[in-house]
């Protein structure tokens, strides 16, 4: 069973990727994806075609059809690699909600020359493995193998994107798995918060699309359907593969030029449209459930946004992984009246939300709000001392810099940043911008974003 990723998770220039599906490979609670999200600016020599621009540490090739490279070398004996494409659920609408996903699951079915058997054999049966994921706002397909294997992941990207026929008894097999999938999630409150969360506050936009789609949908979604879906969306314009290899990068080149060059160009018209407005909302559902979920959100700084470091930097000091979060510190710890609390923060290309999260009893859930909002006062109206400030940018340096250690974390953090940005910065320039913090920056940033909060509560 392929990976379904349903939200992600963020703290500056980390994406932590989530999934309910035990089986999947990739695990909510134990195995994590981190993406390192890294630059601010496009680099326009980039888009030149066909020429190969070497950096100090990662190499950029842009194919004449549009389609990127980014690369990275490493002496590691496996090879990371993926092909990002730059459509989501939100590039959905009402009528095919949830096309998204059932594209990332029905490309492993059957192309012109393998059945379901063959493709996923390509990959595990070497010892490899495959994978894919879909957020809001992006596709991913992806593999790790021994480097001796890369061309054949790359091959074999091709030949899914591209090759794909659907048919209809493997998409009947798969529709049954997706309705599955759905009632499962349902199961789990403490991830379905967060979808009916983005329904409620993105209104009708697309963004509060639900990424599994919903039954009605998915049932009288065709072949047809996904292949008209492909054909507008998956364009080469859109399109980067991401490689962390031993192979050498001219090798790494004529590869992607082999499999992928011979894609038309082919660019899409559409643009996204950005949310004119935030519902706002105060909604409590009794779900017969044992523990309470509550979730707070606002809208946020979208990634382009130069303020998106400072309130990255504050969102890691409010409710951030560590321990001494000011939340777990002030809330869990001192009173002891929740199991899980955090905050999070998700930039997305045109807006951005976010988010505290908290897991409690019942009848603790108005003190912990109470709590909150406490918290949330002092980084308003409290400037943070010369030492708390540095205290916080070395945490969130080493959080950035421990996040990184993984090539398969590395790969995707690239194929991410060059999709959006035209170019990955390095730990040292990540570095850079968050030691150039400071408490004003912070303080302004916990006043632009902090107000006119949204609540849902499951209990």
């Amino acid at each position: 069973m392929l990976s379904n990723t349903y939200r992600l998770k963020y703290l500056f220039g980390i994406y932590l990727l989530e999934t309910q599906n035990n089986l999947d490979i990739i695990q909510k609670k134990s195995v994590t994806l981190r993406f390192i999200e890294t630059t601010y600016k496009y680099n326009n020599l980039l888009k030149t075609n066909n020429k190969i621009i070497s950096e100090a540490v990662y190499n950029y090739h842009r194919m004449a059809n549009g389609i990127g490279i980014v690369y990275k070398a490493t002496r590691s004996m496996v090879a990371h690699s993926g092909v990002f494409i730059n459509v989501g659920s939100r590039d959905e609408n009402k009528h095919n909600e949830g096309i998204a996903h059932f594209i990332e699951h029905a490309i492993f079915k059957g192309t012109t020359r393998r059945k379901t058997y063959h493709i996923l054999n390509r990959i595990d049966g070497v010892g490899g493995e495959l994978n894919a994921y879909t957020t809001k706002e992006e596709t991913c397909v992806y593999a790790s193998a021994l480097d001796k294997h890369l061309n054949r992941c790359l091959e074999l990207f091709a030949d899914i994107l591209f090759n794909s026929t659907f048919p209809e008894k493997e998409i009947e097999k798969e529709r049954d798995v997706i309705l599955d999938e759905i009632n499962s999630y349902k199961d789990t409150p403490s991830e379905l918060i967060f979808d009916e969360f983005e329904e409620q506050f993105f209104g009708t936009h697309s963004l509060a699309h639900n990424i599994l789609g919903n039954a009605k949908n998915i049932r009288k979604t065709t072949g047809k359907h996904l292949s008209t879906f492909i054909k507008q969306n998956y364009t080469t314009d859109k399109m980067v593969i991401s490689i962390v290899s031993n192979t050498a990068f001219e090798k790494v080149v004529a590869m992607c030029e082999k499999h992928f060059g011979h894609i038309a160009p082919h660019t899409t018209a559409g643009q996204r449209t950005a949310p004119n407005q935030y519902i706002q909302f105060e909604i409590e559902k009794n779900k017969h459930i044992h523990q309470a979920h509550a979730l707070i959100g606002c809208p946020a700084y979208n990634t382009h946004s130069d303020k998106k470091v400072a309130f990255s930097l504050l969102n890691n000091i409010l409710g951030g992984p560590a321990l001494n979060s000011r939340l777990n510190m002030g809330i869990r710890e001192k009173y002891g009246l929740c199991y899980n609390i955090e905050s999070q923060y998700n930039p997305m290309s045109d807006t951005g939300i976010f988010y505290i999260y908290a897991a409690m009893d019942a009848d603790f859930r108005e003190r912990i709000n109470e709590l909150i909002a406490h918290e949330i006062n002092r980084l308003k109206t409290q400037k943070l001392s010369p030492t708390q400030l540095n205290a916080a940018k070395q945490q969130l340096i080493g959080q950035v810099a421990i996040n990184a250690e993984s090539a398969l974390s590395e790969m995707q953090s690239m194929g991410k940043a060059f999709m959006t940005f035209g170019k990955v910065d390095t730990i040292e320039e990540i570095n850079n911008d968050i030691l150039q913090v400071t408490a004003n920056q912070i303080i302004e940033a916990a006043n632009e974003v902090w107000h006119d909060f949204s609540r849902l509560v499951f209990f």
